[in-house]
């Protein structure tokens, strides 16, 4: 994805995913790296290495230390050299504070404050407008009391803030501080980092608040014992940093779980396999946990010592449950994605903490969530979401700024068309190739084709009720120059005969008889479509009121689904593939179409539509604008009809694995064809650029 793009355009993974995903190295594990290797002795090479806006302003807050920072991009490396725990001689000299901006990134302000304090001189920390309006009260509590003059010039608790320190050097051993954790694990982070530059510090998290984050405190310990330091955990809230100061090293950066989270969950959600490699049962990130919520929700998960590999489910289906995330809580919006494609209702508990990230991202993740259609509420301390596939809404994502609400919100755009993303180069905050590295991951044409595939491709279209499958399924099949097949039609003609015959449409042994013994053609000419039964048209009485009202019962009949699932492949054999539409035609009678669409529609609109035809039908000229209250009745019913057809027992309705949700509320006829028949290129073509594509503002 190139810089300066104003919308981004998601473009759904037709064929699943695969392969080894390209992923960055840790923000988090960097900028410990990068800062401990800045108050070395000497000089320490770091090794895969992050370079995005986070890390770029941890690299900037050293060297404004007066540490020297040698950058090789294309290695991902950084050599540096430490400034040995002491202030440089310049800034003694110096009749300003110096000045150290934090762009946005909350973990470079948060670490480098007691840092300077340590340090000692007059320092001035400021930061992006967003990373103003993020509290440190607690932190500035604790320089406070370690002797610091800490300044806010701004808001009270909040960046800009003017550090004035003697420094520690001649401070008592030990000193010990108090700190809470329960609004960020980064408090603590940061006091003993700057641990060492004291001769020492005790640290203790305040047991009467809950902490969050907990595996960030235990990388930081992690990191900080492999640039020499020496620490010492005697109890789960007791930190003690003993005498003896940073050595320089040869450090290897693991790749960043977080980002880890979006290409596992794009396996989940999409099918096929992804592995990352240097993630295993050894890191030192918390957020690889998330491959373990895969894991619980059906998700194919393989873990070694440094390789996680995550599949989709082996039947096809993630089921929802509840999870809590307080210790992994960057992974809370890639899981409220992936849950809006679950089984079942998914609880994300533990996390009212991150209301105060780079947004509320409780109440903006919901937010944005309900409108795409899916009910998710927020919590107090998370999100509850009850996905419902039928009402799964194209539109354009508000991203709020936050980096990781585009990156999760683009899952939902690898099922749903038409999602895109208003603000995608957000994502340089901390994975500036997200969209390049997702993009790597887009299986090929011929990847996913499986042993049901007939002699020719077929494009799946099911959806529920009045979704527009048959007319949008023939056009799509004229365009492609394909053939067509209607198999909703052949349900309302068995519903049909079974009616002319008197037959009760409970009566499943009688309804199926007429199923194994009907002669029903269904052709078309000059883009029109004509069914017979037993010789006779009834292309027009099978979409009448009548038959509407009965079909569904048809439909869930399991023997006459088990006949005419195997007219319907037949079909497809003899004319060498095609354009087949209905109910489970993904799910059931082609799993491995080449391209499988869930066509749906909000229930008004498809009741609209509905009442239009069947005024068309019966040659009425009223029937261009329905009455209100005769599209709210019909909604209804149709929204009846979608909790008995995906509650029946036997095929019921549901997006099937792999399926692209296609939401044609605000499509016409015409757009919902180019939106599928693009879908059927990306399936089956090479493709030189997809992904997601420069569009302008809207």
């Amino acid at each position: 994805m190139s810089a300066g793009r104003a919308i981004g355009v998601i473009d759904p993974f037709t064929n699943g995913a695969s392969g080894t995903a390209r992923l960055p190295g840790s923000k988090s594990i960097t900028n410990r790296a990068v800062l401990c290797a800045a108050l070395a002795s000497g000089r320490s090479t770091l090794d895969g290495v992050l370079f995005a806006d986070d890390t770029e302003a941890m690299i900037e807050a050293v060297t404004a230390l007066g540490a020297v920072v040698r950058v090789n991009r294309g290695k991902r490396r950084l050599v540096v050299d430490g400034i040995g725990g002491r202030r440089s001689r310049s800034h003694d000299a110096a009749d300003e504070p110096v000045m150290v901006h934090a762009r946005s990134s909350g973990t470079t302000a948060r670490f480098i404050l007691p840092v300077m304090a340590a340090l000692g001189g007059r320092w001035l920390l400021d930061g992006d407008p967003q990373l103003r309006t993020r509290p440190l009260d607690d932190l500035l509590a604790a320089q406070r009391s370690l002797g610091v003059e800490v300044h806010e010039l701004g808001e009270h608790g909040c960046l800009p803030i003017e550090v004035i320190s003697a420094g520690d050097v001649d401070a008592p051993l030990l000193r010990h501080v108090r700190i809470r954790a329960d609004t960020s694990s980064q408090f603590a982070t940061g006091l003993l980092l700057a641990g060492p530059l004291r001769g020492g510090i005790h640290v203790e998290i305040d047991a009467a608040f809950d902490t969050v984050s907990r595996p960030y405190i235990d990388m930081t310990v992690a990191v900080m014992e492999a640039f020499g330091a020496n620490v010492v955990v005697p109890s789960a809230d007791r930190f003690v940093v003993t005498e003896g100061g940073y050595r320089s090293t040869v450090y290897p950066i693991e790749p960043d779980a977080s980002a880890a989270s979006y290409v596992w969950a794009t396996a989940a959600l999409c099918g096929g396999e992804v592995r990352v490699e240097g993630l295993g049962s050894n890191s030192i990130q918390g957020d690889v946990r998330f491959a373990e919520v895969l894991g619980e929700m059906g998700a194919e998960v393989t873990v070694s010592d440094d390789a996680i590999t995550v599949g989709a489910p082996p039947g096809g289906t993630l089921r929802g449950g509840s999870f809590d995330l307080r210790d992994f809580s960057d992974t809370a919006q890639t899981l409220a994605a992936v849950a809006a494609f679950a089984e079942g209702t998914t609880a994300i508990e533990g996390i009212g903490f991150i209301r105060r990230k780079e947004t509320d991202r409780i109440a903006n993740t919901a937010a944005e969530l309900a409108r795409r259609g899916i009910d998710a509420v927020a919590e107090p301390d998370g999100i509850t979401i009850r996905p419902n596939p039928f009402g799964l809404r194209a539109g354009l994502v508000d991203c709020h700024g936050d980096h990781r609400m585009a990156m999760a919100m683009t899952l939902v755009g690898l099922r749903v068309a038409g999602i895109d993303i208003d603000d995608p180069d957000c994502v340089a905050k901390t994975f500036p190739d997200f969209f390049d590295a997702l993009e790597s991951l887009r299986a090929s044409p011929d990847s996913l084709s499986g042993p049901t595939e007939p002699s020719g491709p077929v494009i799946a279209i099911d959806g529920p009720a009045a979704s527009g499958k048959s007319s949008v399924a023939r056009a799509v099949a004229a365009e492609l120059g394909m053939d067509y097949l209607d198999t909703g039609a052949m349900y309302r003609a068995v519903a049909w005969a079974a009616l002319q015959a008197g037959i009760d449409i409970t009566d499943q042994a009688a309804v199926a008889k007429i199923a194994r013994t009907a002669e029903i053609e269904i052709s078309s000419a000059n883009g029109a479509q004509r069914v017979t039964v037993d010789g006779d048209d009834a292309t027009a009485a099978i979409r009448s009121a009548e038959v509407d009202r009965h079909v569904s019962v048809v439909a869930a009949n399991p023997q006459v689904r088990w006949v005419l699932t195997r007219r319907q492949r037949d079909w497809a054999n003899r004319v060498g593939g095609g354009v087949m539409e209905g109910r489970d035609i993904g799910s059931v009678v082609f799993p491995d179409a080449v391209l499988k669409v869930f066509l749906t529609a909000a229930a008004a609109e498809r009741a609209r539509r509905r009442l239009i035809q069947q005024a068309v039908a019966a040659g009425r000229a009223d029937g261009a604008n329905p009455d209100g209250e005769a599209v709210a009745e019909l909604a209804a019913e149709l929204s009846a009809r979608d909790r008995l057809d995906s509650g029946r027992v036997d095929s019921p309705l549901r997006v099937a694995p792999g399926a692209v949700i296609v939401d044609t509320s605000e499509l016409s006829q015409d757009e919902a064809v180019e939106t599928i028949t693009a879908l059927y290129r990306l399936a089956t073509e090479p493709q030189e650029t997809v992904g997601p594509h420069r569009a302008g503002r809207r």
